[in-house]
């Protein structure tokens, strides 16, 4: 049932998960402890962006990303993160720094590093984690709380999956890894044609009618497919599923938060 040894990852939270969502960040941690695992948060990490930088020339804005990669390169750990957007930024800069001299040669002569990087840490997202690591049988062996009897519609959303090639996380147009985790935790996926399609993103900031569109068109197909709730891994994802639009409202949670209360470490402090 258990893990018969401790592993130790580099963790990387990201803002949302410190701040408006601090709850989320507790449960990831409090289900590692479960199954064995320690996230050692890297110290004096700083906001990733958010958003990918497109153009090469835009070195600043990736060194927040690389000073955490080099924290876990340093540190000989895989870095895990938690939130798609910051797992989006992180894993794309650190291509940049496997794959693209110009970038690489102008970061490390910013940064003066003692030992230059060159993208040799592994950037693992949470799910890639249970998956990869820990394995969801083990997972399932670990549950005591089942969710026996929940439909539950998994949200992909845009940035886990594209770009495919450098993600590298699972098939972009039928991706399977949260169903398999909604299955090991108990309950019923639900697949439906919207899992994998934008919820309007960062427009919510400019136009909060047509993000609540999309979170609209969202919620209906899972519910037209049977679905009780949805289940994500991105905090804007989540919030627009919460916030916008008023049709086919649907409880929606954060994967650790299904995985807390399966695990049975939800009212753990």
């Amino acid at each position: 049932m258990g893990i018969k040894k401790t592993m130790i990852y580099s963790y990387y939270p990201g803002c949302t998960l410190k701040n408006k969502a601090k709850d989320l960040d507790k449960y990831a941690r409090l289900s590692c402890e479960k199954l064995g695992i320690t996230l050692e948060e890297i110290p004096e990490w700083q906001c990733c962006g958010a958003v990918y930088p497109m153009n090469e020339d835009e070195i600043a804005p990736r060194l927040p990303a690389i000073r955490a990669l080099v924290s876990a390169r340093d540190a000989g750990r895989p870095l895990v993160t938690l939130c798609s957007a910051c797992h989006h930024v992180i894993k794309l800069v650190n291509e940049d720094m496997k794959n693209n001299a110009y970038i690489r040669e102008r970061v490390n002569s910013y940064l003066g590093l003692e030992v230059p990087y060159n993208g040799e840490t592994e950037v693992i997202h949470y799910l890639e984690l249970l998956r990869d690591k820990v394995g969801f049988d083990t997972l399932k062996a670990n549950v005591v709380n089942p969710l026996k009897g929940r439909k539950v519609a998994p949200y992909y959303g845009c940035m886990l999956l594209r770009p495919s090639k450098e993600m590298n996380f699972d098939n972009p147009e039928n991706p399977k890894i949260m169903e398999d985790l909604v299955k090991a935790l108990g309950a019923d996926p639900v697949v439906y044609s919207m899992r994998n399609e934008c919820c309007g993103g960062y427009t919510v900031l400019d136009d909060r009618g047509y993000a609540a569109k999309r979170a609209d068109a969202v919620r209906e197909s899972a519910a037209d497919k049977g679905a009780d709730s949805l289940i994500t891994a991105c905090p804007l994802c989540m919030y627009n599923l919460v916030h916008g639009g008023d049709k086919a409202k649907l409880p929606t949670y954060y994967i650790t938060e299904l995985i807390a209360e399966a695990l049975g470490v939800s009212e753990a402090k």
